[in-house]
């Protein structure tokens, strides 16, 4: 990991780079108080760099945080993989901790190889094991990517790395399949996300690992939980605790929000369409 670590830090600076108002905010776009963002597997054909893009340009932010899976080691280790999207959107996250964002990166199990550098800082963004952010109307929510709660990701390592191949199918099938649909004008459709909601025991190790979160997080003595990790956008009360999961960037195109007044939402974004400005889909609100 640590190599893949060094080969992403040596070759990023000798990417090419567009000019700064390329990957500069877009002109009327939102401001929120904070935006928190996981998953995005930076260094896979499956992220979805452009449409991340074009979220980050709409919609700035006071905090920024950036909750694990953001570079993906384990693909990065079988072959390189950075096209010029991935780029823009390290130099955009660079740029906004530039502007006075303050942008926090808590490493998930597939960007491990940071985790050695928590409590440091690297061009303004600061490398944490968790977090706890203190929302605009007084809520303490525990920030972490949640791969300690996976007992595959912990207890069978060989398992998760099989399971994250057969997803990386799954994703380039989908894709295939979403270049015939666009082609007759369909939406978008995700076959990995309708195997999960159809197989029961996804959904029960889906329940557990929410449960086991919240549970925590109320041990803690925090209001609420922020994770990704399970690729699953989702926000409800969880005996008597908030849980957020932000979904991810590879599928689902998903973030949590927080607006000025401290209220918390979902949003899943759609990218333009036909010339059509990319626009945030209201989701979940607390």
């Amino acid at each position: 990991m640590r190599a893949a670590f060094d080969g992403l830090g040596a070759i990023l600076p000798h990417l090419p780079v567009r000019p700064e108002a390329e990957v500069d905010d877009a002109a009327g776009g939102r401001r929120w108080r904070s935006v928190f963002i996981s998953d995005l597997h930076l260094g896979t054909p499956g992220c979805q760099a452009v449409a991340l893009l074009d979220f980050l340009k709409a919609h700035p932010s006071d905090h920024l945080y950036l909750v694990g899976d953001i570079v993906d080691g384990w693909q990065l280790r079988k072959g390189w993989y950075w096209p010029q999207p991935h780029n823009d959107v390290v130099q955009k996250v660079l740029r906004a901790a530039r502007k006075g964002c303050r942008v926090v990166f808590v490493p998930g199990n597939h960007d491990e190889f940071a985790r050695q550098f928590a409590g440091h800082s690297f061009g303004g963004i600061e490398v944490v094991q968790d977090a706890v952010h203190v929302t605009a109307d007084g809520r303490r929510l525990w920030v972490i990517h949640g791969d300690a709660f996976d007992a595959v990701v912990q207890c069978a390592r060989w398992l998760a790395y099989v399971g994250d191949t057969l997803y990386e199918f799954s994703l380039r099938l989908n894709r295939h399949l979403n270049r015939v649909r666009a082609r007759l004008g369909m939406p978008y459709w995700s076959l990995s996300a309708w195997l999960k909601h159809k197989v029961k025991k996804a959904l029960t190790y889906v329940t557990d690992f929410e449960h086991a979160v919240a549970r925590e997080a109320r041990r803690r003595g925090h209001h609420g939980v922020v994770c990704g990790h399970i690729h699953r956008a989702e926000m409800r009360m969880i005996d008597g605790v908030l849980y957020c999961n932000d979904g991810d960037w590879v599928e689902s195109l998903t973030a949590l929000v927080e607006h000025l007044d401290g209220r918390l939402e979902l949003v899943s974004w759609a990218p333009p369409i036909h010339g059509r400005a990319g626009h945030a889909i209201k989701e979940h609100v607390a």
